[in-house]
């Protein structure tokens, strides 16, 4: 069935909308009642690095037909001979409260998470090959409750990228340069492959062009030491680390904060009153602000189904006092923002061109 381009993530924005808006309302109960599987969670087979060697196991990689991470709208294409190997973790895509973990075969769920790619890491098909795995994803709903099924969930899915890592790690050239990017669920993961792989390996660490650790909070003071590279601080500096969150203003972030607030940091310490790292897309620099000139160019959905076209100068971007990125008067790309005017759907497609050059301007730094 033919449906606009970012507009195919509906289902899973209206039940974020609808759980967050509950929540504002009625509080915890009748939110997981609504969006936390029922079931206890159920054990399964923890993923192995074999595995992964099977095509069907991925999203997009180098061989596979109808990669959608191939994607690029008008004006744009993907470099035939990428110097780079980029592994992208995708957001979650399974919106069911059938299961704590998502199916691998779950057709409903596969196809958003081709959405995804198109939308997402799409951006960064000319810098380098793109590597994106499946794996049970944890469900929405375990974002919305302390229960330790939850935490069960999110350490299965994480179970499969780390195989899936590894096998990505044998596949490519031990020499050649790694992008790793993430959004929402993804760079949950990607947190922690930083921490379990690139902060021990100082080998591997040499590799790292950048990491994007997008659609997630990272405190600077809890959480960056831990991960192994620094944050980005000039725009043509590789070997560091960027992270974003979007909101158009009036921004009302207090959703998150009021997780954040009470969550501990990598270090063991509270997180409370942290500074969140914010990286300006539009700058590639931490805490700068850019007029909406400075934005090469924005995916809005266009009239013929299925596609999206890009339109330069249309939204700033300033990162605020807590580290989160505002974007001034809510952008007309789609009508899925977050209560709080949070546009975290489209942290990545705000902004696709200046991610591309980013990336771009990252590996032509790298190794100089």
């Amino acid at each position: 069935m033919a449906r606009k381009f970012l507009y195919v993530v509906a289902a899973l924005v209206f039940l974020a909308i609808a759980g967050l808006t509950l929540y504002r309302l009625y509080g915890n109960e009748l939110i997981r009642a609504a969006l936390v599987p029922k079931e206890a969670f159920r054990q399964q087979v923890a993923a192995k690095v074999a595995e992964y060697r099977d095509a069907r196991l991925w999203v997009a990689r180098p061989d596979i037909a109808n990669n959608p991470s191939l994607w690029t709208p008008t004006g744009f294409r993907p470099a035939k001979a990428p110097r780079a190997a980029v592994f992208f973790i995708h957001p979650t895509s399974y919106i069911t409260r059938d299961h704590w973990n998502a199916p691998l075969d779950d057709a409903d769920t596969n196809a958003r998470t081709a959405i995804f790619l198109r939308g997402q890491a799409s951006a960064f098909n000319e810098a380098g090959e793109v590597w994106a795995p499946r794996y049970r994803q944890a469900t929405f709903g375990a974002f919305l409750t302390s229960a330790a099924d939850a935490e069960r969930a999110l350490a299965l899915a994480y179970g499969d990228v780390a195989a899936a890592f590894e096998a990505f790690l044998a596949a490519v050239a031990p020499d050649r340069p790694l992008i790793l990017a993430g959004h929402s669920q993804g760079s949950v993961h990607l947190e922690r492959l930083l921490r379990d792989y690139v902060a021990k390996r100082p080998e591997l660490r040499r590799r790292i062009v950048a990491a994007y650790v997008v659609g997630w909070p990272v405190s600077r003071d809890r959480d960056l030491a831990a991960l192994g590279l620094p944050e980005c601080r000039r725009a043509d500096q590789s070997g560091c680390l960027l992270s974003w969150q979007s909101f158009a203003e009036p921004a009302d972030p207090s959703l998150i904060l009021d997780t954040y607030d009470r969550t501990t940091g990598f270090d063991g310490g509270s997180r409370r009153g942290t500074r969140m790292v914010c990286t300006n897309p539009l700058t590639g620099t931490p805490d700068a602000a850019a007029p909406a000139a400075a934005n090469a160019g924005t995916l809005f959905p266009s009239a013929d189904l299925g596609n999206a076209t890009l339109r330069p100068g249309q939204v700033p971007a300033r990162c605020d006092a807590r580290g989160f990125l505002l974007i001034g008067e809510a952008p007309d790309v789609g009508p899925y923002a977050l209560p709080g005017n949070n546009y975290h759907v489209y942290d990545y497609s705000l902004f696709w061109a200046n991610v591309r050059a980013d990336a771009n301007r990252r590996l032509a730094a790298f190794g100089r």
